[in-house]
């Protein structure tokens, strides 16, 4: 009975077996030929009783779209670093120190390939076309609303006296507006926010707590005496000594934050005399104080001006520092000066001397004098050296206006 019934199962099992391997082939086949057949198929139209219905090839389903896949990646860039920015204010307002996280160098690489120049060289001349007179009451007003600016203070309040967005970029203040703190020795150039300031040590100086740029790279590799106050050599130290001309003495600086709300012009901070220019053409990536945080060197990687000289206590330096949008960086008494030029590239800079023959000091300033102006907000950094009591009168993060005092002995 055995036998029988083993032969009756081997019998059936010969017959299912091509049925099921067939199904197999049928399972694993059938997806990759139905696509292939869908990628085969021509762009046609056909009719439904209510609309017409359009039908692509497959093959345009799967099509990757460079395009939309940037703007997604770079939204969710943006959103990711937006929370993140948002978490870090959450930690500020509990009273948390947060230490930063700077970027990578595939990420500053990828911001400074970004035509900032050619975009900032743009924006200056759509600032320099003149708007029709009913539209300048609406434009200046929705700045002024979004970067709060305090029109009171301008010589002229009348909006419909500034011709193009340029004059009302560099609108001047009323006498009385900014009055010139006399009892301290150095005032603020600018209005602006505090961004960093104390002692350079170890030849680094920091742009904003814990995030730092070299002092050599930021004022530039040292040519002759002849050409600039200080003599070349080779070591950080030597650098930093040479910039402290006197016995005691040690090296201060200040960086200072300049709003778009905030006056555009900036002033002597003391009493001193201008010798030397230097000026690099580099980038104009933004220079807000996010972006300090996140951007190590920062300073060095933008455009710049380098006004070097003395002051009563030794060697006094003042730098503007462009950004995106700011390409334009005016000197009054410098008119050679051109920035964010084509005929500049950046990794190069250029020098010239205001000493003559004829003038061998160079070009003497008085504090709260006018000295320049941005087309936008910037940062102005003061490195200088001062006796070793000098004391600074601010505190980080903190706003100040042109004029107030930044420190005195």
């Amino acid at each position: 009975m055995v036998a029988p019934v083993g032969q009756l199962y081997l019998r059936l099992l010969r017959e299912v077996t091509p049925w099921r391997n067939s199904l197999l082939h049928c399972e694993i086949t059938a997806p990759s030929h139905f696509l292939q057949a869908l990628r085969k198929l021509p762009l046609r139209a056909f009719s439904t009783n209510a609309r017409k219905v359009h039908t692509a090839p497959a093959r345009t389903i799967f099509r990757l779209r460079p395009l939309r896949l940037l703007f997604v990646t770079g939204g969710g860039y943006a959103g990711y670093r937006q929370y993140e920015k948002y978490k870090e204010q959450e930690l500020e307002k509990l009273g948390l120190e947060i230490p930063p996280k700077l970027a990578g160098y595939w990420e500053v690489a990828l911001y400074k390939s970004v035509p900032t120049r050619l975009l900032s060289r743009a924006w200056g001349r759509l600032n320099q076309v003149e708007l029709p007179h009913w539209l300048r009451g609406p434009v200046y007003s929705l700045y002024i609303w979004t970067f709060g600016v305090n029109m009171k203070e301008a010589a002229v309040e009348d909006l419909h006296h500034y011709r193009n967005l340029s004059e009302f970029f560099r609108r001047k203040l009323k006498p009385q507006a900014r009055p010139v703190c006399g009892l301290h020795s150095v005032i603020s150039p600018s209005d602006g926010k505090i961004l960093n300031f104390g002692q350079v040590k170890n030849c680094e100086v920091e742009q904003v707590k814990g995030v730092t740029y070299s002092l050599e790279s930021f004022l530039g590799p040292r040519t002759s005496a002849g050409d600039l106050p200080f003599s070349p050599d080779t070591s950080c130290s030597s650098f930093k000594n040479q910039l402290v001309t006197r016995e005691g003495n040690e090296l201060y600086h200040c960086v200072i934050y300049l709003a778009p709300g905030d006056y555009h012009c900036f002033h002597s901070p003391t009493d001193w005399t201008v010798s030397h220019r230097r000026h690099f053409p580099g980038s104009l990536m933004s220079v807000n104080p996010g972006m300090a945080r996140w951007i190590k060197e920062l300073f060095c990687h933008n455009e710049r001006v380098v006004l070097t000289g003395d002051w009563k206590h030794g060697f006094f330096s003042l730098t503007a520092v462009g950004a995106t949008n700011v390409g334009s960086i005016r000197i009054y008494f410098d008119r050679d000066l051109h920035t964010n030029s084509p005929e500049y590239s950046k990794g190069s800079y250029n020098d010239f001397s205001f000493v003559t023959h004829a003038n061998k000091e160079g070009i003497p300033m008085r504090k709260g004098e006018h000295l320049g102006e941005f087309n936008l907000g910037s940062t102005i950094v003061l490195i200088f050296e001062a006796p070793k009591d000098f004391d600074f009168k601010l505190k980080a993060g903190q706003k100040i206006r042109f004029g107030e005092a930044l420190g005195s002995l």
